[in-house]
């Protein structure tokens, strides 16, 4: 009788410290909370236009991934655009020409210090302004941008001047390697150090 009273005592105490941990268990579970808006989850383009020869023809192309290494969420598109950090790796540059895709990469970037990726964070200093503190030959430079923000698709428009990341020596690089093909019928041969870029982030 004794004996089976003790096992039921153990029994029972074994139950209810059986019922605890669970408790804990359950208690110790973190809820993970949605943003409403999310770059991560959003249609992003970045287009950019560079030109060639003394008769400024463009030449369009676009990088085809692009990575939110941090923040990049938010309740708001705005909110989820401001401080938001990303890195673009130059291989994923895309002109619909394989060949001058190449050259961009070998004679271009190839060229610039640490330049496999071009990273950056955005800052929206208004509702119409801010800047992109862009990193690329070593250098950290703030590119200024317009933007609008139209339901949820968010709209930037800028003009870089690649002289201000110390990039001239890649630009005469790329126009060495493209030199007949960056002629115009006055046989002076130029690649512009301008690059016109167009960026939109489309929202689910």
């Amino acid at each position: 009788m004794k004996k089976s009273l003790l096992l039921l005592l153990v029994l029972c105490f074994s139950l209810q410290l059986t019922s605890c941990k669970s408790d804990v268990k359950k208690s110790t579970k973190k809820v993970q909370k949605t943003a409403a808006f999310s770059l991560n989850n959003a249609k992003n383009n970045i287009n950019w236009t560079a030109y060639k020869t003394t008769d400024k023809i463009a030449v369009k192309g676009k990088f085809k991934k692009i990575t939110i290494t941090k923040n990049g969420d938010g309740n708001s598109v705005k909110e989820a655009l401001n401080n938001a950090e990303f890195s673009i790796p130059v291989s994923s540059i895309f002109t619909s020409d394989t060949s001058r895709d190449f050259k961009i990469r070998k004679f271009f970037f190839g060229v610039m210090d640490h330049t496999e990726l071009l990273s950056g964070i955005l800052v929206l200093e208004n509702d119409s302004m801010g800047y992109a503190a862009i990193t690329m030959n070593a250098i950290t430079e703030k590119l200024p941008f317009s933007y609008t923000i139209s339901d949820n698709t968010f709209s930037l428009n800028t003009l870089m001047n690649l002289d201000n990341w110390n990039a001239k020596g890649a630009v005469n690089s790329l126009n060495t390697a493209c030199k007949e093909l960056h002629k115009a019928a006055d046989g002076i041969s130029k690649t512009w150090n301008e690059v016109a870029i167009q960026i939109t982030s489309v929202f689910q």
